[in-house]
């Protein structure tokens, strides 16, 4: 007796009951999905080539001018000039008076130097430290002094 799943040579004989060999049927239901549709919108710019010369760049970044010491020299100079106008904080307007006047000196240096944009604000923090460190304390002096004659009737 013979094998009835045994194939015969020569491609004759049962077939296979499994439908080894033969390609798949399709299968019930959906049939499958087509291929996706290409991307709406705008298309995309074409890659640069490895091995073409890189695009030319906007050279270094700017660089950010430091204003602060023009700027601290200038609010110093207000403050020690504000100071310096009530008797009772004269000393600390001669201290931050002078503070102003360092302050304002760096910062004006560093605007002739290019590093700063605040020339003038760094030039009126220096003029109020100068204010605020000499002025006002001569005043004030001028005052006690003609005050003192006054009262010894001179």
């Amino acid at each position: 007796m013979s094998d009835p799943y045994q194939q015969q040579p020569g491609g004759y004989g049962q077939p296979d009951p499994y439908g080894a060999g033969q390609p798949p049927q399709p299968g019930y239901g959906y049939p499958a999905p087509a291929a996706p549709p290409p991307p709406a919108g705008y298309p995309t710019a074409p890659q640069p080539s490895p091995y073409a010369a890189p695009a030319p760049g906007y050279g270094a970044p700017a660089v950010q001018p430091s204003n602060g010491m023009g700027t601290a020299g200038l609010v110093l100079g207000i403050i020690g000039i504000v100071c310096g106008v009530i008797v009772v904080l004269w000393p600390l307007g001669m201290l931050l008076g002078i503070l102003a006047i360092i302050f304002g000196a760096v910062g004006r240096s560093k605007a002739v130097r290019g590093e700063a944009t605040n020339k003038g604000a760094a030039t009126a923090g220096l003029v109020t430290g100068i204010i605020a460190t000499v002025l006002i304390p001569g005043i004030l002096l001028l005052v006690a002094v003609s005050a003192a004659g006054m009262a010894s009737g001179l």
